[in-house]
């Protein structure tokens, strides 16, 4: 059944707030849960981070008092519901398992919005990325054995494969390469605009993530794998952010944040597994319903506009977790070997491509090459788990 959030109202924003007794949420059995249940909270984690810190950048821009009370007011609620997100993580978890699961929702959130996207040169962004987070969750899975002695499809439960994606030292490139062209707001599709926010969303929160735990490591190559591919995931960041319209108003890029969180808890309420985490889902939809209609009467009253103009009159389908294993393997046959040149996509190394790896690297191995000499060394293999086969790509096949 259609679900139209603008016809749709939610709890009033004065019946919001929380004590700690509702904060303080069950915590999500790693051993038992549903991998793609801690996937469903890693992703929505990040979606009100981005709607927090969105929020603050409005206010910091905003002259008028009392748009500022009403944002602050609404964006408490947002602090709320990231905390009890966040907190269904269990603290038994290691960082490092944590990470891994941070990469498979890279993994296949990105590619069921690949497979969604509408727009061919945005699907080839997303397609683009998709592949260098696929070869991140291999590295981890083989630091994770390394220094934990636990193998990643604990985590991942079969659900996704571990194997090589685009090597990771190939993802260093010039920053100005790393910017793309933004679609237009006045003639995209609505579904487009979801799109590129959830994934923007999504990859910052995993920057984040890995810029503040990557020294709680005391091991060197640990440290250093984590430096490694955080700066890769600041290049994600650059890249999703770079297809977001910049022409889009304050009060469009509001209720476009508003709407999105709508469309990702329906989404999950519809098909989570676990029941509480489910009413989690549903109680955090129906407060952003009435976020939704705080920012579109703000939109109404500063921008002049009718929201319904740039929104789409109903969610789309529900954005699904699920094993994406073909797909990922016919993008690892076939565009395995891209990289960016401008705001386009080319399959040779070019000068800036390889002054800026020479500049970083200086002619040595980089940690995500070092971390797998360093597990061959140990187990005399690679970790992979390959469940469709032998490896697309026959240079990429492990070494008997």
């Amino acid at each position: 059944m259609a679900f139209s959030p603008l016809e749709q109202r939610g709890i009033p924003l004065d019946r919001q707030l929380r004590n700690w007794r509702e904060l303080n949420v069950t915590p999500i059995d790693p051993d038992h849960c549903d991998p793609y249940t801690r996937c469903r909270i890693i992703t929505m984690n990040g979606i009100e981070v981005e709607a927090i810190l969105f929020s603050h950048q409005f206010a910091r821009h905003c002259p008028d008092p009392e748009v500022k009370r009403q944002l602050a007011r609404t964006r408490y609620i947002e602090a709320q519901q990231q905390k009890a997100v966040n907190w269904l993580l269990p603290g038994v978890s290691s960082v490092l398992e944590t990470t891994i699961a941070y990469e498979q929702v890279a993994v296949d959130l990105t590619a069921w919005v690949a497979r969604s996207e509408p727009d061919p040169y945005l699907q080839q962004a997303y397609q683009f990325g998709v592949l260098e987070d696929f070869d991140h969750l291999y590295r981890y899975a083989n630091l994770y054995e390394m220094i934990e002695h636990r193998k990643a499809e604990s985590v991942v439960d079969g659900l996704t494969e571990v194997m090589p994606g685009r090597p990771t030292r190939m993802h260093h490139r010039h920053p100005v390469d790393n910017v793309r062209e933004p679609y237009d707001k006045a003639r995209t599709d609505p579904l487009s605009k979801l799109h590129a926010l959830t994934v923007m969303s999504a990859e910052q929160q995993t920057m984040n993530f890995y810029m503040n735990v990557g020294p709680t490591y005391m091991e060197p190559i640990a440290r250093q794998l984590y430096q490694e591919i955080g700066l890769i995931e600041e290049e994600h960041v650059t890249h999703y952010e770079s297809l977001v319209d910049p022409g889009e108003t304050w009060w469009e890029q509001l209720v476009n944040h508003e709407y999105n969180e709508c469309y990702l808890y329906h989404s999950f309420m519809e098909t989570e597994s676990d029941p509480k985490v489910k009413a989690i889902w549903e109680l955090h939809l129906n407060q952003e319903l009435e976020h939704l209609h705080l920012a579109c009467d703000l939109m109404h009253r500063h921008d002049g506009r009718d929201p319904a103009e740039i929104l789409a009159p109903e969610l789309p389908n529900v954005l699904t977790f699920e094993p994406n294993k073909g797909y990922l393997r016919e993008l690892i046959a076939e565009q395995l070997d891209l990289t960016t040149l401008g705001t386009g996509y080319v399959r040779e190394a070019h000068e800036r491509f390889e002054a800026m790896q020479e500049a970083l690297n200086g002619g040595e191995a980089p940690p995500s090459d070092r971390v797998m000499e360093e597990h061959h060394q140990t187990f005399g293999r690679e970790y992979r788990m390959q469940s469709g086969g032998d490896h697309p790509v026959p240079e990429l096949r492990e070494k008997s």
